[in-house]
């Protein structure tokens, strides 16, 4: 990795701007670590026609920073594919810059940190949907995004947390192999009476939480409103006042403007969304996912710089699993989550 670029006073001022969107939630003496990054790093998108992607658990440095396009994983896979850009560089784990690799197949797809993977995506193999589909044969499987390319490519539909109900209703079928979240699947099968055959896969992150956890926080802040990943135990989804996408989740928060709000998601999601409701209190008890935490400027700055870490797909299985994202994307969200 490069060795860290000097703040200088033209990159002080050409960030002054940035920082002041994000000084509520970056302290002051990081700033000078983080502002030449960001500096070389929006020059060089400029000269190499590249865009940067990021996931919405990125640290506010990166989200507000350098990223072109912000979003959950349902709005990354569909701006993956409308970007005019040579370069597509995903601040974001594996399986989403597989998934923009499948929609921009023709394009230059790299990830700063080739091992941020993803413990849902790492829970379930094609050929555990293969053995799925032997045993249940002629139903559907429907496939969250949140899995690698391989798995997508032996699915009927891929869906997102924003609009899994909706995928599942869309079938017209009576029964799901609905893939590999756990807790997902719960949550969907209590919104609808298609019946959901479900895997054993977990968030590493959203498993942490729980009810007990949400129950003490509300007596310590007795208007506190809690607001949910469908990724979470359904007990901590129970306590909760709403649960949506993470898309959904920030636009609850905009829309409600409460005075005290704790997002049960990854931490940074809280930082993010902190600076666009100045007025709400955001309560801290969260986790870090150590796989988004991989993504850091200077990883994006060397990524960009020698075009390494590249995501190389068969055309096979890009083809395979493009026509799930397509017909989840057709399918698009469902406004009880976003």
């Amino acid at each position: 990795m490069s060795s860290q670029l000097e703040f200088t006073k033209e990159i002080e001022k050409n960030t002054a701007g940035i920082y002041q969107k994000i000084k509520s939630v970056v302290p002051e003496i990081e700033w000078p670590l983080h502002a030449p990054y960001i500096y070389k790093i929006n020059e060089l998108k400029k000269k190499k026609n590249a865009v940067i992607l990021a996931h919405n658990y990125q640290t506010p440095e990166i989200y507000y920073g350098v990223a072109d396009i912000i979003g959950d994983s349902l709005t990354l896979a569909i701006e993956a594919e409308k970007t005019k850009a040579d370069i597509i560089i995903m601040a974001g784990v594996h399986f989403m810059a597989e998934t923009a690799k499948i929609m921009s197949p023709n394009k230059k797809v790299l990830i700063p940190d080739i091992n941020a993977g993803c413990s849902l995506a790492e829970s379930i193999t094609a050929d555990d949907v293969r053995k799925l589909k032997k045993q249940y044969p002629g139903v559907p499987v429907v496939t969250y995004v949140n899995t690698s390319a391989e798995v997508k490519a032996e699915t009927d539909v891929c869906c997102t947390s924003a609009n899994g109900v909706k995928v599942v209703e869309s079938l017209g079928v009576k029964e799901v192999i609905f893939l590999p979240d756990i807790y997902l699947a719960k949550y969907v099968a209590l919104q609808t009476k298609v019946k959901i055959i479900s895997w054993h896969g977990k968030c590493m992150v959203h498993d942490q939480f729980t009810a007990e956890e949400l129950n003490q926080l509300r007596k310590n802040y007795p208007d506190l409103v809690i607001v949910s990943h469908p990724e979470c135990p359904p007990d901590v989804i129970r306590s909760s006042d709403f649960t949506g996408s993470t898309s959904g989740m920030i636009q609850y928060v905009k829309n409600k403007k409460p005075k005290n709000v704790f997002l049960v998601t990854e931490c940074s999601m809280s930082d993010n969304v902190q600076v666009e409701n100045p007025t709400t209190n955001f309560i801290r008890p969260c986790n870090l996912c150590p796989h988004m935490k991989k993504i850091q400027l200077p990883k994006i700055y060397d990524c960009l710089i020698n075009e390494t870490n590249e995501i190389l797909i068969d055309n096979s299985v890009i083809q395979k699993a493009r026509l799930p994202i397509e017909r989840m994307i057709k399918v698009g969200r469902q406004s009880s989550l976003s």
